[in-house]
């Protein structure tokens, strides 16, 4: 017991350590932050241009639409999870470390969230404008995407340890993603639907959270497994 307790602390001066490295790379590197926000932005905006202005349409298809792009976002920055450690050989060192993996790849998910989860999370109520959604409906949107990209983020870092190094590996990445992701997306684009009607709503949510409380438990020694295969 005092031998755990005393292990603790180093096991998370890793796990903050490796949070802390991705997030002042990520930092010196702003496009690779932007390039997904900006992917979502035009994506959801574009398409009431192509459609009309008709409110009801706009309405019918918003929720759907808003959902499409932010799965679409989160996949085009999930390939580089681990793609420059894979380079410059820090997934080496990460493998062999005394540090637990599915900590490391925990960290890495975690960091990977902050830069382009919680970046889609504040624009797209801004975005959700443009369809004309109701309060209620923006609220449902930030609460779906807020469990939608964690667990997105969780289960892309699985096929992006699957696929670091591979050629051509977005495209394996994002077959090897959707699958696992299509429950994400239907659950919340309904969810937000029923939001806008205002219809009941809550099991949407609760279905999203405990997916993504699924994924915070599981993903990390997936993905562990994962970067140990691919490492050999």
């Amino acid at each position: 017991m005092i031998a755990s307790e005393r292990e603790l602390p180093g096991l998370m001066s890793g796990f903050v350590a490796t949070v802390k490295r991705d997030l002042l790379l990520a930092w010196k590197r702003p496009g690779d932050v932007l390039n997904p926000v900006v992917f979502f932005a035009v994506v959801s905006t574009l398409f009431p241009l192509a459609t009309g202005p008709s409110p009801e349409q706009l309405e019918f298809s918003g929720p759907g639409v808003l959902w499409v792009a932010a799965l679409l976002a989160t996949l085009l920055s999930l390939n580089g999870l681990f793609l420059a450690d894979y380079e410059d050989g820090s997934l080496d060192q990460f493998v062999v470390s005394p540090q637990p993996l599915p900590m490391l790849a925990l960290a890495k998910a975690l960091a990977h969230w902050l830069t382009s989860g919680v970046p889609l999370l504040l624009v797209s109520p801004l975005v959700a404008v443009s369809f004309r959604m109701p309060a209620e409906a923006i609220g449902a949107l930030i609460v779906t995407l807020l469990f939608g990209t964690i667990s997105l983020g969780l289960v892309g870092s699985i096929g992006a340890a699957l696929t670091v190094g591979l050629h051509r590996g977005t495209v394996l990445l994002s077959l090897l993603i959707l699958p696992l992701a299509m429950p994400i997306l239907i659950l919340g684009a309904r969810t937000v639907s029923l939001a806008a009607t205002n219809e009941t709503y809550s099991a949407g949510i609760y279905f999203l959270a405990a997916y993504a409380v699924a994924a915070l438990v599981l993903a990390p020694f997936a993905a562990a497994a994962a970067l140990r295969i691919s490492y050999e």
